[in-house]
């Protein structure tokens, strides 16, 4: 086994994480959708100013830094969560929690499947998990690129969901970056898989934002404070435009 060159790493990590159930057998109606969220920290910002303030915010609202976010335990709160029942708190929270991710220095690269439309289109659908993927590297590659970093290797983190479901993660990733994808092109990105208990500001983040990203592809008419600040975060064309960018939306 070859020992990692530090020379090679580029300057930028990547989290990912889901929101929904990317199975095709039984689709949710209330949430018919699987969105995977990319999120794209430079390694500069991210130690220097994004860990240090989601942990003060915990400092703030916990009094230590242990505790890991977890968006639908912000909705749906659990015994250490408990403080979210007194209404006041809550907004407090909620506040604190929206200008943290206001204020972080990251851009979103998000895909979304429908399932219903997607199942319904092809015979043999693909998983769409490993659809989903795709999309998110080949843009994170084309950004990547973008910022110099041709060549350079690039980590993409993400949780462990279980033996047979990270085989199949691990599996397709590599498949992606072999060169099986729309740029036809090899892919310098190496995946980093962790405990979901792991205190990662990365994944916190990106647990924080890829449900919003999946409501407002649902009811695109709701008002959606958190997506309005998420879309800020957004990749985008020269000119501006989210959709086919930051924003893949299948079919």
């Amino acid at each position: 086994m070859s020992l990692p060159n530090p020379d090679a790493f580029g300057d930028y990590l990547v989290f990912v994480d889901e929101s929904g159930d990317h199975g095709l057998a039984r689709v949710d109606p209330g949430y018919p959708i699987f969105v995977l969220a990319f999120c794209l920290f430079a390694k500069a910002d991210y130690v220097d100013r994004v860990g240090p303030a989601l942990q003060r915010l915990k400092f703030r609202f916990w009094g230590h830094d242990e505790q890991v976010l977890h968006e639908h335990e912000i909705r749906k709160p659990n015994k250490s969560y408990g403080f979210l029942f007194d209404p006041a708190k809550r907004t407090e929270f909620l506040d604190a929690v929206s200008k943290l991710v206001d204020e972080a220095q990251f851009q979103l690269v998000a895909a979304v499947i429908r399932k219903l439309e997607f199942a319904q289109q092809y015979a043999l659908p693909a998983n769409p998990y490993d659809l989903a993927l795709e999309f998110g590297l080949e843009r994170i590659f084309l950004e990547l690129n973008s910022r110099g970093q041709a060549g350079k290797i690039t980590h993409i983190i993400v949780e462990k969901r279980g033996e047979k479901e990270d085989n199949q993660l691990e599996l397709a990733f590599r498949r992606i970056c072999a060169g099986a994808n729309a740029l036809n092109q090899r892919l310098p990105f190496e995946l980093v898989m962790i405990p979901k208990a792991s205190n990662s500001t990365g994944l916190q983040i990106a647990d924080l934002v890829a449900r919003s990203v999946g409501i407002k592809v649902l009811r695109p008419s709701q008002p959606n404070r958190a997506y309005d600040i998420v879309a800020r975060k957004f990749r985008r064309s020269p000119a501006g435009e989210a959709k086919g960018w930051g924003l893949k939306v299948f079919p």
